[in-house]
């Protein structure tokens, strides 16, 4: 990325008054920062009062189709909220008690609040998955589920803990729970569909059509060499990435002990051909249901979701969630270790907590700048989260991804800057 590119980025968008300073933050940090494209919006309340993009793609638009990767995962968990509203599923209960199959290999006392606190003992599958296996019409045959039915759990050794990040594998047994348990027995993408973003308009997909195909943009990693490089250089000569060397290697060497003992070192890649993260580009793998990993969404559609949220499951006056079940799925958050501390309800969301004087760097990176937000990041840099105390909902999609920015601090700096604004710092 050179920075003939970053100099020629467009810039455009509105702020409501009150929010000139994330707009003001957002084109100092497009333009001085290694971005191609990226798009920000921001709720309160029901009033969308950030609506910013930026690109250096005449093709790219506030409308613009983008991989959010585990921002994805909040997906999987409004989906099976809405089945607790409807009175079709518990978080205490074991989920052989809605898929019996489902307990071969021992997996039979697994509860639904476990596999969505990543503590379910399958972060990683034994075999790669057929990309075709993921559409939405082969899901229905069992195609995913019978792979899960045989499998076993494997948790890390030696830990206490039994919370292991599922990058991807917690979406595709989420879908087969959920639809054994939807009365029509659809999946997560046409739910999605029909009861969230169809209704809202909002554009966020899990299972790109063939007509959407010309909307998605791609993902464009950030080379590993390139940010080490950026690293190096001190801020006033013009580094394009958020940490130096010495803070980007501190926060990377707290997490190896933890990556040594994962069960996924060594295991088969998540797709069968698949080489690098730029695989998600395929159309192959952009057309199947992959919810932890692969949701389709633009910045505006994820920020009026996560208003939704904010606003405890009702938009405009319409109920999507009960109240006692967006309750549930904020309940009973608990910390644990699955290589930095997480705050992970039974719903599956995560909270980002007040941190304490004695709180370690990686906490403080996770949680400083954002208290008081549910939801999750994706791979690169992506945000989707809530804040109810303050009917926040945010969104933030970039097409670069900084892969070593591990925390999503990159765009952290934005939910900082909407929570000063509304302080009125």
């Amino acid at each position: 990325m050179s920075n003939k590119v970053t100099e020629q980025i467009r810039i455009d968008g509105t702020v409501a008054p009150g929010f000139e300073p994330v707009k003001s933050l957002f084109e100092h940090n497009m333009r001085t920062q290694a971005e191609e494209s990226a798009q920000l919006c921001v709720y309160v309340g029901e009033e969308k009062v950030v609506d910013l993009w930026a690109t250096s793609d005449s093709g790219f638009s506030a409308d613009s189709l983008v991989n959010i990767f585990s921002s994805g995962k909040s997906f999987e968990a409004i989906a099976m909220a809405w089945l607790v509203s409807k009175g079709l599923l518990n978080y205490s209960a074991r989920i052989t008690d809605y898929w019996p199959e489902f307990g071969a290999n021992g997996k039979g006392e697994l509860t639904v609040a476990e596999l969505m606190r990543h503590e379910a003992g399958l972060a990683a599958f034994d075999v790669s998955l057929e990309t075709k296996d993921l559409l939405t019409e082969n899901i229905k045959l069992n195609k995913i589920g019978s792979v899960i039915e045989n499998h076993s759990q494997k948790f890390r050794e030696g830990e206490d803990s039994k919370r292991e990040y599922h990058a991807i594998t917690r979406g595709w047994i989420v879908n087969e729970v959920f639809r054994r348990v939807d009365p029509e027995h659809r999946t997560i993408g046409e739910f999605l569909r029909q009861d969230i973003s169809g209704p809202l308009g909002a554009d966020v997909v899990i299972g790109v059509q063939k007509e959407e195909l010309s909307r998605v943009k791609a993902i464009s990693p950030l080379g590993i060499g390139f940010h080490l490089r950026e690293s190096l250089k001190p801020r006033f000569l013009g580094r394009r990435v958020k940490d130096n060397i010495f803070q980007l290697s501190g926060k990377l060497f707290k997490l190896i002990p933890a990556l040594r003992g994962g069960t996924t070192a060594g295991a088969p890649a998540p797709f069968v051909g698949m080489e690098n993260i730029e695989a998600f580009n395929d159309v192959a793998i952009v057309m199947g249901e992959t919810p932890s990993a692969n949701a389709h969404c633009s910045a505006r559609g994820l920020a009026q979701i996560a208003a939704l949220m904010a606003k405890g499951g009702s938009w405009e006056g319409n109920e999507f969630l009960s109240e006692t079940a967006w309750k549930a799925m904020h309940d009973d958050p608990i910390q644990s270790d699955m290589g930095l501390r997480t705050t992970f309800t039974q719903g599956g969301v995560a909270l980002f907590r007040e941190i304490t004087r004695e709180a370690s760097k990686l906490d403080r990176a996770l949680n400083q700048g954002r208290e008081g937000f549910y939801g999750w990041m994706g791979l690169g840099g992506s945000i989707f989260q809530w804040h109810p105390e303050e009917k926040i909902g945010f969104g933030f999609v970039p097409t670069s991804l900084h892969v070593l920015d591990i925390l999503n601090e990159r765009g952290k700096v934005y939910q900082t800057e909407v929570l000063n604004c509304l302080k009125g710092n």
